[in-house]
């Protein structure tokens, strides 16, 4: 694969430019005008070249969303014959098209028989607003108009939009725009590194799961509609929760007559080896929030999933929906949608996942780095800490993991920092030799950072 043909303009004109137009996402907009952002121009496979040649192995699969990687030829194709025959047309008016009948169509015989309709949004953000509404919605048509109160978990992550960030548990989040809204309200998570104590995983996830237990009996379960959450945690650093924590929450939800809830932006569309995080961890959410690997990120869309139990009751009892967006179900998206479904499918993206990439990569990060690892599949990261042993973070562990993550930028790979934990979530695509690449470079730079601590190697 050779470089592409660039710079069309400077790189410095196009930081310029960007400065003086853009305000990026999650971080200090001076600190990065001074900076200046890569600026990038082209991907392959699992790779990204930016404007001035340099190559990078996509250790993040863009934001979590491009499981079959960049260029394939098989979307675009579908997104080009969609626009020739129709760009456009809406859900609003009585109106539908084939588009969007034949996704839904492949999109439950992937789901099973358990879920029946589906909204389509633009983004995982808006998934998570329709779905308080939904949920809200759901029990005023149920008779039970109190339940109101959506609970999530302390560091989860939901989107940005002003529901969906409220739903989140980032403090740092809520404090910009006098967050959470109402009937919001958190529980622990099940981060066992670094709030466990002395308990075992085992007890330690139990624990965690009674949080949403006593909190709904501190409301009174005739007040609480929804537990929302992220079958693993993704942005809040890939936090894996113990065996039989989801087991738990299923007990205690379906006890207390409440909605489970997966967020599987990140976790859906063979992350972990099952086409839904849902299946891995051995629980069944009533509604399901859907996006990035749906188009593999060629073109915004995302969805939330109703059990036949929210659905059905939508149609047989809930008269008007008083719910729509200009772009929900696009034509193109939602070819483009069917088409990476139809290439996971036959490429077997989410076996080989499972059987040959994903063990490979756990074993590959497991060799490599001698802190604690999580993960499964296509998706894992890596635990900084003082004292392995004792699980003695470092007060600085942020600042670490940032570092490392910048340096393998400068070596040609994008990962991911989130407090003390170094992420990586490569496409379903990558083979073993690329796997080996990555590994390699991010082995390197946490050596560097071991280096600027201790004067020694990881």
């Amino acid at each position: 694969m050779n470089a592409p043909d660039f710079p069309r303009r400077t790189t410095s004109d196009y930081q310029q430019s960007d400065a003086a137009h853009h305000l990026h996402a999650f971080v200090d907009q001076q600190a990065l005008n001074r900076e200046g952002p890569r600026v990038m121009v082209r991907g392959q496979g699992v790779y990204l070249w930016d404007n001035d040649g340099n190559r990078y192995i996509d250790g993040m699969s863009g934001l979590w969303c491009t499981n079959v990687g960049y260029g394939r030829q098989e979307l675009i194709d579908a997104a080009t014959r969609q626009m020739k025959e129709l760009s456009y047309y809406n859900m609003f008016f009585h109106t539908t098209h084939p588009a969007v009948i034949e996704l839904s169509e492949r999109l439950f015989s992937l789901l099973g028989e358990r879920f029946s309709h589906v909204v389509y949004t633009n983004s995982g953000s808006e998934a998570n607003e329709v779905l308080i509404r939904t949920v809200r919605r759901f029990w005023d048509v149920m008779g039970k108009p109190d339940k109101k109160v959506l609970i999530g978990r302390i560091n989860g992550y939901h989107g940005s939009t002003v529901g969906s960030a409220s739903l989140g548990g980032m403090a740092f989040m809520h404090e910009m725009g006098d967050l959470p809204i109402p009937n919001i309200t958190h529980v622990d998570e099940p981060y066992w590194y670094a709030n466990g104590g002395d308990l075992s995983p085992e007890a330690f996830g139990k624990q965690a799961a009674l949080s949403l237990e006593r909190k709904i009996l501190e409301l009174g379960a005739d007040k609480v509609g929804a537990f929302v959450a992220e079958p693993f945690q993704g942005a809040g650093g890939m936090i894996f929760p113990p065996d039989g924590y989801w087991q738990e929450i299923q007990r205690i939800c379906h006890q207390y007559d409440v909605l489970l809830c997966a967020d599987e932006v990140i976790g859906g569309f063979g992350r972990t080896g099952e086409w839904f995080a849902h299946r891995h961890f051995g629980f069944e959410p009533d509604l399901i929030c859907i996006a990035k690997g749906l188009t593999s990120g060629y073109i915004p869309m995302g969805g939330l999933v109703m059990s036949r139990r929210v659905g059905e009751a939508f149609v047989e009892k809930g008269g008007v929906y008083a719910h729509g967006l200009t772009y929900s179900g696009h034509p193109v998206a939602a070819a483009v949608a069917l088409a990476n479904l139809d290439l996971i499918e036959r490429e077997r993206l989410v076996e080989k996942t499972k059987m040959d990439t994903g063990p490979y990569l756990q074993k590959a990060l497991r060799d490599a780095f001698v802190g604690e690892i999580q993960g499964v599949g296509a998706v894992g990261a890596i635990q900084f800490a003082k004292n392995k042993a004792t699980r003695e973070r470092f007060s600085d562990e942020a600042e670490l993991t940032w570092h490392s993550r910048t340096v393998g930028f400068e070596l040609g790979a994008i990962v991911r920092s989130t407090n003390g934990r170094l992420i990586v979530a490569p496409p379903l695509v990558i083979n073993h030799a690329q796997i080996d690449e990555l590994i390699d470079k991010m082995r390197l730079a946490v050596d560097a950072t071991a280096q600027k601590v201790f004067g020694t190697g990881r």
